[in-house]
């Protein structure tokens, strides 16, 4: 672990030098990449830097201990050992987790789709307060939400809602919330009083840029139509929405929220490479799924990973088995007491399997 770390700072400080040389100054590529490159490195390199500085503390007290100390003095050096050892520890298992493999797409901003499944207008309900949960959890963050496409219900719900969140690292916390969630309440529509359950599907998808995921003209259909719900006097009246088939894998994207077509089809156009990517993600994964599915999960829309009880006011999330009574605050968007645990779950898995 020693020898990665060195490497690890030997790359660091090469960088420094690297962003100072006015050959990278003047590419804005390079430039880009290298302080990016760095900016990763930071926290294992600040840890490691301190790791070695309280090591060669630790082993100055140990030999100050052998000597011939007063009563005080060997008190002393003794409450100081004990205080160096602990934070030695302490850096040891940052470390640790620090160099954890690290998934190549963490920082990237996300696409997300949020689909009313079991339970008619109530499932639609619960999807559009999700998407309001994930919405508050985004400004919290200090991240931009932008939305692409959206299908009402007749009540006001979401049968269906696509946005981006625009910020970094975003994927890096939203990727557990991929799969269904399950909501049990008494639905606005029930006269009796009755408990339903119903479910709405979260994907999570990390935006892809036009590089990763290539697509050709002669292997996409465009078809333009009017716009439906809110939107103005071009609703109904323009064919500004767009919709876009990728012809090779059948895979639709739709987007309706802009006002022009031009920006409709661009925004479709990432939605599809969102799409495509995830598909073959996915494909991908499910080679290896028996011997590296994480406790939190794969990620599949199918997958029940959360109950939201409104009578209880409780939230579970079934992966890890953490339970809160607060569910008014995580409604609200305050829901990274669940997100810090699932990755803390992730992280414990990888150490265990050694990856």
């Amino acid at each position: 672990m020693l020898d990665r770390l060195q490497a690890l700072a030997d790359r660091y400080e090469k960088l420094s030098e690297l962003l100072c040389d006015p050959d990278v100054v003047n590419d804005s590529k390079r430039l880009r990449e290298y302080s990016k490159e760095q900016s990763d490195l930071q926290p294992a390199f600040e840890a490691y830097t301190e790791y070695k500085t309280v090591t060669e503390e630790l082993d100055a007290a140990k030999v100050m201990q052998g000597e011939k100390l007063d009563d005080d003095m060997r008190e002393m050096v003794k409450m100081e050992i004990d205080e160096l050892s602990a934070r030695q520890t302490e850096l040891d298992e940052r470390i640790r987790v620090l160099l954890l493999p690290k998934d190549p797409n963490d920082d990237k901003n996300v696409i997300i789709e949020i689909r009313g499944a079991a339970g008619g207008d109530e499932a639609a309900l619960f999807a559009s307060d999700l998407y309001r949960m994930y919405t508050r959890y985004a400004d919290n963050q200090g991240w931009r939400v932008e939305l692409m496409d959206a299908n009402t219900s007749d009540l006001g719900g979401f049968k269906e809602v696509i946005f981006m969140i625009n910020g970094r690292g975003a994927y890096s916390k939203m990727k557990y919330e991929s799969g269904a969630h399950r909501v049990q309440r008494i639905p606005a529509t029930e006269s009796g009083g009755r408990i339903h359950t119903s479910t709405s599907t979260v994907a999570v998808m990390p935006e892809v840029e036009d590089f990763d995921i290539e697509i050709h003209d002669k292997d996409i259909r465009v078809d333009t139509f009017c716009s439906s719900g809110a939107g103005g006097q071009s609703v109904n009246t323009t064919k500004s929405a767009v919709r876009v088939t990728h012809i090779p894998t059948g895979i639709v994207a739709t987007c309706q929220d802009g006002k022009s077509q031009n920006s409709n089809k661009d925004k479709a156009l990432q939605v599809l490479r969102a799409r495509i990517f995830d598909m073959k993600r996915q494909e991908e994964e499910a080679k290896y799924a028996g011997e590296r599915k994480s406790k939190v999960g794969t990620g599949d829309r199918s997958e029940r990973i959360r109950t939201y009880n409104f009578p209880q006011s409780r939230v579970t999330d079934h992966r890890i088995g953490l339970t809160l009574h607060k569910l008014d605050q995580v409604m609200n968007g305050e829901i990274e007491e669940i997100i810090s645990a699932l990755n803390i779950a992730e992280q414990a898995d990888i150490m265990e399997k050694g990856e």
